[in-house]
């Protein structure tokens, strides 16, 4: 690299390959462009019906992405990690439309904002990274997708007690947070956790869950009637 170039992170072109595809005056643009943000947790990058600012490139943290209901109902859609971005921000990008959904910072965050102007012309004329981006989207539909089968054909409890289970053996989270990621509301959660712990399945401590019978737990979760 030379000028401009220097000042990207030295992660940049490690996380995300299709950037090595740039010209150097692309790059060194994008150097120039000093758009490396740090962040602390709980800040929220974005918020629906706001015009997009530009192409998240993610360096370190995760960005969890919510969608809202009128009634204060939330659920998580997917979350960003290093190497990968948003496709709510790709397609309000695309089709000139403001975000659909919140992007909160869930850890602390280092991330480079592609500017809109660039975004646009790698699109059109850097097949790598055009590949690239449409790649993202068809990632994030098919996880879209399950979540649609999710919430549409399975019970409620059987979600909870999937989640549970891919969280380990001890759930460090707050009832509100696991009614956040099944798009339920805190008061249902706690009444599906009370009911598993008088099962003897988990122990509920202060913001705290242990599973104690994993084998009950997964019998819940297959279980379709």
């Amino acid at each position: 690299m030379n000028g401009a170039a220097r000042n990207l992170p030295p992660s940049l072109l490690a996380l995300y390959p299709a950037l090595r595809s740039l010209s150097p005056d692309q790059l060194a643009a994008l150097g120039q462009a000093r758009s490396v943000r740090e962040l602390p947790a709980g800040v929220q990058l974005f918020t629906e019906d706001q015009d997009c600012m530009g192409f998240p490139l993610l360096l370190a943290g995760t960005i969890k992405v919510v969608k809202s209901t009128a009634t204060g109902r939330e659920m998580v859609l997917y979350r960003v990690e290093p190497g990968g971005s948003c496709i709510i921000s790709s397609s309000c990008l695309l089709g000139h439309t403001p975000y659909s959904a919140r992007g909160i910072a869930e850890t602390p965050l280092s991330l480079l904002l592609l500017p809109i102007s660039l975004f646009e012309k790698l699109v059109a004329d850097n097949a790598h990274f055009r590949d690239f981006v449409f790649h993202l989207f068809a990632e994030r539909i098919a996880e879209l997708m399950q979540l649609v089968e999710e919430v549409a054909f399975h019970r409620l409890d059987q979600r909870l007690a999937k989640l549970l289970l891919a969280r380990g053996e001890t759930i460090r989270a707050t009832h509100q947070t696991l009614a956040e990621e099944l798009g339920s509301v805190r008061e249902i959660v706690s009444r599906l956790l009370k009911g598993f712990a008088d099962q003897g399945l988990v122990r509920l401590g202060r913001e705290q869950i242990s599973v104690i019978d994993q084998a009950g737990l997964q019998q819940l979760a297959a279980n379709s009637r």
